[in-house]
């Protein structure tokens, strides 16, 4: 059963059935090269079918990893950029207590914290301020081991983990999450004997949250990635079948968004109204952006928090520039329930809510929203899940996977490379003077410079 909802209803005004079903030949194309692998960047293309392919095995020696480090550690520190971080990110921020680290309570699982992602010096050093009061291991996660900000923030985190344990427990606090035969990671995990994952060839790392690169953090915080896995799999039946823009809820997100973008929608702002999913905010803009943002084509992912964006982006969204589209998830079914008491005094006015949940105030508050923004000429598509859950998240997240995918051979273009992120390496390369690079630095001088 298949718990992710997908609704419409708001496009009522700015594009009709007829406009939709339009797309319907183009689906068909984009999803028989995704499904069937025959399109462009299809050695990359493991993912479609990973929730099916993954093993017991490994599994279990994921779980095993993950209880041996919350034996051993109060701090995992994930390092890595990009999708070797944000997929667990989105998937631990959204089901961890947003105050767990705070608590006074025994944990059951190691705080997690992020390195790599910057090459921050102020950030790079508290956090080793931090490591020096705290038990800790790592998981490195790069397929080459030489990205710069996770490479230099392991070359750190190496060496104070060796200094601080010494050699030998070190290597025993280090995972490594790597290609399976070749690069700097994988010769260095090899050297150092580091217990070792390995990143599938044909599965890119904006799509891999359900590999070892995602699995892993996500079980050492505490979470069922059984479920995850299982919740993969529920949404990859449906995606792969029919490609009907009416039966299938990735065809009908690629088939809306494209015909939006055709009409002069650029933008798609995707929407949340809990805080908890800031991160698939995130994990979702890379995934879209990295994806179709090329060749001159691709609609700009943005994302916003309400009700707190309300108060700042509000206004832009309900009356700027006509130019956008909204994605809006919202959850049927909070965690827990907070009902608003009655003050006699009613000095903020606020006994009309009284005896009221805070969650029927938000969902009023979302509903309002919409209405408010289909008034300002803005559409709204809605994604509802039931709950916050490891199966509902893993639902999610193969559904946004696959509809970029369609999405993105609708446009033209290769959704599984990134060709445009080597820009500002080989300037950034030239401007420190790394061998092979003294052209760029000269033109870069001269750029500069203006001789």
């Amino acid at each position: 059963m298949i718990n992710l909802k997908f609704s419409h209803e708001h496009l009522s005004g700015f594009l009709t059935d007829d406009e939709l079903l339009i797309m319907q030949e183009e689906l068909n194309l984009s999803h028989d090269m995704l499904v069937n692998k025959t399109g462009k960047g299809n050695d990359f293309l493991g993912w479609v079918d990973l929730p099916e392919q993954i093993e017991e095995a490994l599994l279990s020696s994921i779980e095993e990893d993950a209880r041996c480090i919350r034996g051993i550690a109060e701090i995992f520190v994930v390092i890595g950029i990009g999708g070797s971080y944000l997929g667990a990110r989105a998937v631990i921020e959204a089901l961890s207590h947003p105050f767990a680290g705070m608590m006074n309570n025994r944990k059951k699982a190691p705080v997690i914290v992020y390195a790599g992602n910057s090459i921050s010096q102020d950030y790079h050093a508290a956090l080793l301020n931090l490591l020096d009061e705290k038990d800790y291991a790592l998981a490195v996660i790069s397929k080459s081991g030489t990205t710069t900000e996770p490479a230099v923030a392991f070359r750190i985190l190496k060496a104070h983990l060796e200094k601080k344990y010494g050699k030998e427990d070190a290597r025993n606090r280090i995972i490594s999450i790597t290609d399976k035969s070749r690069g700097a990671l994988k010769k260095l995990s090899t050297d150092e004997g580091y217990k070792t994952y390995v990143i599938p060839d044909d599965v890119g790392g904006r799509y891999s949250v359900l590999t070892p690169v995602g699995l892993l953090p996500i079980a050492v915080a505490g979470f069922d990635i059984r479920q995850l896995v299982a919740g993969a799999q529920a949404m990859r039946k449906v995606c792969v079948a029919v490609p009907s823009i009416i039966e299938n809820p990735a065809c009908c997100y690629a088939a809306i968004r494209n015909s939006l973008y055709r009409m002069g929608n650029q933008v798609e702002i995707l929407v949340n109204y809990e805080p908890a999913l800031q991160y698939i905010t995130e994990w979702w803009k890379q995934l879209y952006g990295e994806s179709e943002g090329k060749d001159g084509e691709g609609i700009f992912p943005a994302g916003v928090g309400f009700t707190t964006d309300l108060h700042s982006m509000g206004q832009y969204i309900q009356d700027g520039q006509r130019m956008l589209f909204e994605t809006v998830i919202t959850v049927e079914t909070p965690m827990h329930n907070l009902v608003i008491p009655f003050d006699p005094a009613d000095l903020d006015g606020m006994n009309f809510i009284s005896g009221k949940s805070l969650n029927e105030v938000n969902q009023m508050a979302a509903l309002g929203t919409v209405l408010a923004h289909i008034d300002g000429e803005v559409p709204n598509l809605n994604i509802t899940l039931p709950k916050l859950n490891e199966q509902n998240i893993g639902e999610l997240l193969y559904f946004f996977m696959f509809a970029c995918g369609l999405s993105g051979y609708i446009l033209g273009v290769n959704p599984f490379d990134q060709p445009g992120v080597e820009a500002y390496k080989k300037n950034m390369f030239a401007l420190l003077g790394k061998s092979g690079f003294e052209k760029e630095s000269e033109a870069i001088r001269v750029r500069i410079v203006g001789e």
